[in-house]
C-alpha cells in the first residue's frame, strides 16, 4: 500500500465520522491555540522589556541613594543621603571614559493648564539629559545650561502630558502651573511608549534640576545641593565594569563608608538589568508554553481513546483486510496515518484560532505580542508528534489482531 492509499483511507474514515472526529480533534485544537497564544504573549513581553530597557542605553550606569542605617535599624531603599552636585562633579573629574552625565531629581506633582490638570512625574535634570538618555525633543527644544544655572521656570513635557493638557493644540509656548508656579513649555519629548508594558515613559515633565530643588523638593540637610540620582554614560568601547568599580570606590570615600560596612548607595548597570530581565522573561515564556502544552497532552489522550474505540468498531474490517493480503505494517500505517491526519487537521485549525485569539487579546488588553515562525513550527510539529505518540498504541493493537478472531468478531 502507498502513502496516497493510506491518506485516502484515513480521510474516508474521518469523513464518515465527521462529528466524532471534530470532537476528538478539539483537544488538539485547544492545545495548539493555547501554545500559540501563551508563547506569543510571553515573547511579546520579553521583546518589549528588552526594547524598553535598551532605550536607556546599555553603556549607562544609574547611581541612586541606598538604604540608611541608624544604629541597629535599617531603612528602606532611597532613605540614605541623596546624591549631590559635588558627587556629580567628582565623578566627572574621576572617570576618564565618561561620555555624558546628568542629574535626575523626581517628584510626583499635579500640572495645571486652564481647567485641565494632570498628576504626573516631574523630574529635574541637567541640560545634558537628552544626550545621556538618547532621547530628543520632537517639538521645540530642551533647556540649556544657562537656564539650569539660573533656575529658570521652563518645562519640557512628555507626549502623554502634552496630549492630556493641550489635546491636539500646540504645547510649545504655552504656560502651565506646577506646584502653583507658572512654567513655560519650551519643548515636547519624542514618544517612547510604555516600559515593559507597565509604565508610560511619556507621562513625565522635565524641568531644570535647580528649579526642582528650589520649587518642588526643597533643601536636604544631608545634601543641600541634592540631585536625586545620577545617570552616567560611558563612551562606546569603554570598560563599564571598571567605571562602575571606580565610581563605587569614589563614593565610598566621599560618603565615609568604612571597609566592611554596607554601601548606602546603589549603582545599577543597565546591561546587567537587560540580561536579568531577558532571562526572566525567557523563563516565563517557556513556563507559559509548558502550561499550554498540557492541553496538547490531554488532547492526545483523547485521540488515543477514540482510536482504540475505532479499532474495536472496525475489527471485522481489519480482519477482512488481512484476509485479502494486507500485512501488519499496512494496518499499522493505516491507523497511524489516520491519527496523524486528525492531529494535523486539529493543529492547523488550532493555529488559526490561536493567531486570531492573539490579535484579539492584543487589541483588547493592549498587551505586546510576538508571533514568530518558530512558534508556528512548534505548534504544528507538536500536533504531529501527538498524533504519532498517541496514535501508535491503537495502531499497533489493530496490526496485531488475529485475522481469524477479527473475522469472527461481532
Amino acid at each position: 500500500m502507498t502513502l496516497a492509499i493510506y491518506l485516502r483511507s484515513a480521510l474516508t474514515a474521518i469523513r464518515l465520522n465527521a462529528m466524532r472526529s471534530l470532537l476528538t480533534a478539539l483537544g488538539v485544537i485547544i492545545g495548539v491555540a493555547s501554545v500559540i497564544v501563551m508563547s506569543a504573549i510571553g515573547s511579546g513581553a520579553r521583546d518589549e522589556v528588552e526594547r524598553s530597557i535598551s532605550r536607556l542605553g546599555t553603556n549607562m550606569l544609574t547611581i541612586s541613594p541606598g538604604s540608611a542605617r541608624t544604629g541597629a535599624s535599617q531603612g528602606g531603599a532611597g532613605t540614605a543621603a541623596p546624591m549631590s552636585e559635588d558627587d556629580l562633579q567628582a565623578i566627572v573629574m574621576r572617570i576618564v571614559e565618561l561620555e555624558g552625565i546628568t542629574a535626575s531629581l523626581s517628584v510626583n506633582s499635579t500640572v495645571v493648564y486652564g481647567n485641565q490638570n494632570w498628576s504626573t512625574s516631574v523630574t529635574g535634570t541637567s541640560a545634558s539629559f537628552p544626550y545621556v538618555r538618547d532621547w530628543e525633543t520632537s517639538e521645540g527644544r530642551y533647556f540649556d545650561d544657562a537656564e539650569v544655572s539660573r533656575g529658570a521656570k521652563v518645562a519640557v513635557v512628555g507626549s502623554t502630558v502634552a496630549r492630556q493638557l493641550f489635546g491636539s493644540g500646540a504645547a510649545v509656548g504655552e504656560r502651565m502651573r506646577i506646584a502653583g508656579a507658572p512654567f513655560e513649555v519650551i519643548g515636547v519629548m519624542e514618544t517612547r511608549g510604555q516600559a515593559g508594558g507597565f509604565r508610560d515613559q511619556d507621562d513625565i515633565v522635565f524641568i531644570p534640576v535647580t528649579t526642582a530643588r528650589a520649587r518642588l523638593v526643597g533643601q536636604s540637610i544631608a545634601a543641600p545641593n541634592q540631585v536625586g540620582s545620577i545617570l552616567v554614560k560611558i563612551a562606546d568601547g569603554g570598560d563599564l565594569a571598571q567605571a562602575q568599580e571606580e565610581i563605587a570606590t569614589l563614593l565610598k570615600q566621599r560618603r565615609r563608608i568604612r571597609p566592611g560596612d554596607q554601601d548606602d548607595f546603589r549603582i545599577r548597570n543597565v546591561a546587567e538589568i537587560v540580561q536579568a530581565r531577558t532571562a526572566a522573561q525567557r523563563t516565563l515564556t517557556w513556563l507559559l508554553a509548558a502550561t499550554a502544552a498540557v492541553s496538547l497532552v490531554v488532547g492526545g489522550i483523547g485521540i488515543m481513546n477514540i482510536m482504540l474505540v475505532s479499532v474495536t468498531e472496525r475489527t471485522r474490517e481489519i480482519g477482512l483486510r488481512m484476509a485479502v493480503g494486507a500485512r501488519r505494517r499496512d494496518i499499522l500505517a493505516q491507523f497511524l496515518t489516520e491519527a496523524i491526519v486528525l492531529c494535523l487537521a486539529g493543529g492547523l485549525i488550532g493555529l488559526l484560532v490561536g493567531v486570531a485569539a492573539t490579535y484579539v487579546i492584543s487589541a483588547l488588553a493592549g498587551w505586546p505580542v510576538l508571533i514568530s515562525s518558530m512558534i508556528i513550527m512548534i505548534g504544528i510539529g507538536a500536533s504531529a508528534v501527538v498524533g504519532i505518540a498517541f496514535g501508535y498504541i491503537p495502531a499497533r493493537k489493530a496490526a496485531h489482531l488475529n485475522p481469524i478472531d477479527a473475522l469472527r468478531y461481532e
